[in-house]
């Protein structure tokens, strides 16, 4: 497979998490320790982990193809979050399928 350049990605992922209270610590090291696996998936092309507030988080990823959102949403990082999920989340997380219309890279 050949590297991916920003006009051939197209596909990406955006997840919303809210963290329970007095879990927000946890849940950002649970997303610290993530980026090792995002980069074992070979078709996942870039991977983000984000604060947007307080007790809210978020991944956004990109792909070149369908095949490679697919196979990350069924991967390790998506078991890990859910595995944790019920500990650590205040609502299940919100994951939308994004388009990508314009990037620079």
């Amino acid at each position: 497979m050949t590297a991916a350049s920003p006009t051939n990605v197209t596909l990406s992922l955006l997840a919303r998490i809210e963290a329970k209270p007095g879990k927000e610590a946890e849940v950002e090291a649970l997303l610290r320790s993530a980026v090792g696996l995002a980069v074992e998936e070979p078709r996942t092309v870039h991977w983000f982990a984000l604060r947007i507030g307080p007790s809210t988080f978020g991944i956004f990823d990109t792909f070149a193809d369908e095949v490679g959102r697919k196979e990350h949403l069924a991967g390790r990082i998506a078991a890990a979050l859910m595995a944790k999920a019920p500990e650590l989340l205040a609502t299940p997380p919100v994951i939308e399928h994004v388009d990508i219309i314009a990037a620079k890279g």
